[in-house]
């Protein structure tokens, strides 16, 4: 006699065998866990360590992550990220390259060591020579951001400051680009911005492509709480 195609399969005495059934619905519910993010756990950016991470004030929601190539490197890469609602951050676009200070990162920065600074730090302010491209940060425009002079490789600054952000390391926030106030004294140095490439490394600030300035600043949003997060890769990691 056949067994029935359908319902609970039957023992050698013709009556059904509950519990087999349940063991092969049992293996049938079964599933692979898969990753962490098929778990639940929100997607973290790559390359960040726990004590990174750490630093992030809790309504961040948009990062610019700033990666060095080594620690005495003056070449780096930014990459933008968007967090979603269910906390995973995703990337926006695709790396830009980048420059930072000619000896490269610094945990401890101080005036004039020609290294920029690791750490999360709050975008707030916004300025520069031309006019407001559309950002939703504050915006500062005049003649104060003309830049003059040469570079580390004899390169001209001239359009450096066209667009910049200035990156909340040792100032006020809230305040323009161009106050000095030092909080924690001037010996740390300051002055630390986000600004247009001008082809070679800087003295403290990360530069990108003048039209990425762009973009960069009209992707800011005081709402989103914007933050850098910027170092070499293995201070990054930490």
């Amino acid at each position: 006699m056949r067994a029935p195609r359908h319902g609970h399969a039957r023992g050698r005495d013709g009556r059904p065998s509950p519990g087999r059934g349940r063991d092969r619905s049992r293996r049938r519910q079964r599933r692979p866990v898969g990753t962490a993010a098929a778990r639940g756990a929100p997607r973290e950016i790559p390359g960040l360590g726990p004590a990174t991470r750490g630093e992030f004030p809790p309504g961040a929601r948009r990062a610019v992550v700033v990666t060095g190539e080594s620690p005495d490197s003056s070449r780096s890469s930014v990459t933008r990220y968007e967090r979603a609602a269910d906390g995973a951050w995703n990337p926006v676009g695709d790396p830009w390259p980048a420059h930072n200070a000619l000896k490269g990162w610094t945990l401890h920065h101080i005036q004039g060591d020609l290294r920029s600074p690791v750490g999360v730090f709050g975008l707030t302010d916004a300025g520069g020579l031309l006019a407001d491209p559309g950002t939703r940060l504050p915006y500062d425009q005049g003649p104060a951001f003309t830049a003059r002079g040469t570079g580390a490789l004899g390169e001209s600054l001239a359009g450096s400051f066209d667009y910049v952000v200035a990156i909340n390391y040792n100032r006020k926030p809230g305040r323009r680009p161009l106050d000095w106030t030092r909080p924690p004294g001037s010996g740390r140095g300051g002055g630390i911005w986000l600004h247009v490439d001008h082809n070679g490394p800087t003295q403290g600030c990360v530069s990108v492509a003048k039209d990425h300035m762009r973009e960069l600043l009209l992707l800011l949003d005081p709402d989103r709480h914007p933050i850098t997060v910027m170092g070499d890769g293995p201070s990054l990691g930490r």
